[in-house]
């Protein structure tokens, strides 16, 4: 298979796999009574219909982006990391106790160290699933996953006992950070900085791994390990040095989640973050550059669940039921991968096979 048949399938295998996800999801409210043009159009409209959309769209898409890397570069090492959600709780959580230990200056420099912190906890937690599947032979897949369970119930712990503001009744929080410790919005935007935030560590990830002889000592790495192994690479180190990186971009969202969104840690961090970069990352093909445009897709599907749920009485969390139907049809379609780019061979034979044919044929 060509290249260009290659291209052809990475682009198009996802993009239908989406389109499945659309009309399992249509189908779905269809049996509900409800008529699924009407919630496509309203999906679309609620993620893209006018400035306030694309707004509320592109705040929900920050987070996704972060958390997606921290699946997309472990697997550019070979390794399936789904423990983003445990990375992200944390990173909100040192970006929010911080304040309590250490005396910080006030404007950029102390939100730098606060999303330094963030991002230090994350990479701490996800290397953690990296060490364990190189020097102890544990599944990283669901290594990752307990730490993130065990990440969770942590931060719980902390959040409603010892670090628990006594002002918090419902919902208990740490106390809250300092007005100039928290990230503003970009210009007159409701959309605060942590977008531009994603933006940079994807591109800066993209150019990490296609531009640097360490990024590309990791893609050998995630294609041969043995190979690797055999010219001499240190696969170990290369291995936890991904997770790491990927951990710090999902514990980095949590930070900027704590300093833009809720000002203090709370049970508002844990509402799937995480385990929506998973679907980001699988649908991008863990293409850091590709992530850019599937997190704000699917930052829009959660944006429209509001809609879906005042126009039509939908839940607010259909979005979701979409979603999984999407993940369901990215798994599926790993089964035509190779396939597809072979029927667009097919369908183009070579020319010297062509010009044989058409002498065949004239004589």
């Amino acid at each position: 298979m060509n290249r260009a048949a290659q291209t052809a399938e990475a682009i198009a295998l996802p993009l239908l796999a989406l389109a499945g996800g659309l009309l399992l999801f249509g189908a779905f409210v269809g049996l509900d009574g409800h008529n699924p043009v009407q919630v496509w159009t309203l999906l679309f409209n609620g993620a893209f219909g006018d400035a306030f959309s694309w707004q509320n769209t592109l705040q929900r898409a920050a987070p996704l982006m972060l958390t997606a890397l921290c699946v997309a570069l472990p697997a550019r090492a070979g390794l399936i990391i789904i423990g983003g959600e445990g990375a992200l709780v944390l990173g909100g959580l040192a970006c929010a106790t911080l304040p309590l230990l250490l005396p910080l200056p006030g404007g950029a420099a102390g939100t730098a160290l606060l999303l330094l912190a963030a991002a230090a906890a994350g990479a701490a937690w996800i290397a953690l699933a990296g060490v364990l599947r190189q020097w102890r032979g544990v599944n990283e897949t669901i290594a990752s996953l307990l730490l993130a369970y065990l990440a969770v119930a942590l931060f719980r712990h902390l959040v409603e006992g010892p670090l628990r503001d006594p002002a918090s009744l419902n919902k208990p929080s740490t106390l809250p950070l300092p007005e100039s410790l928290r990230i503003g919005s970009i210009a007159a935007y409701d959309v605060h900085w942590g977008l531009a935030f994603g933006v940079a560590m994807c591109l800066l990830a993209a150019l990490w791994l296609s531009a640097t002889t360490h990024g590309f000592a990791t893609r050998v790495v995630g294609g041969n390990l043995r190979a690797a192994r055999l010219v001499g690479l240190p696969a170990g180190r290369l291995i936890v040095v991904a997770c790491a990186l990927g951990g710090a971009a999902a514990g980095l969202a949590g930070g900027i989640e704590v300093a833009a969104v809720h000002t203090a840690a709370n049970a508002s961090l844990i509402v799937g973050l995480g385990y929506t970069g998973i679907l980001v990352s699988f649908v991008a093909r863990h293409q850091p550059l590709a992530i850019i445009a599937v997190a704000v897709l699917f930052g829009g599907f959660l944006a429209a669940g509001s809609l879906l749920q005042r126009r039509l009485g939908l839940p607010d969390a259909s979005v979701q039921v979409l979603m999984g139907m999407c993940f369901v049809c990215i798994l599926a379609s790993e089964a035509w991968r190779g396939r597809l780019g072979e029927l667009f061979v097919m369908r183009k034979p070579p020319a010297g096979q062509a010009g044989t044919a058409v002498a065949g044929a004239t004589a």
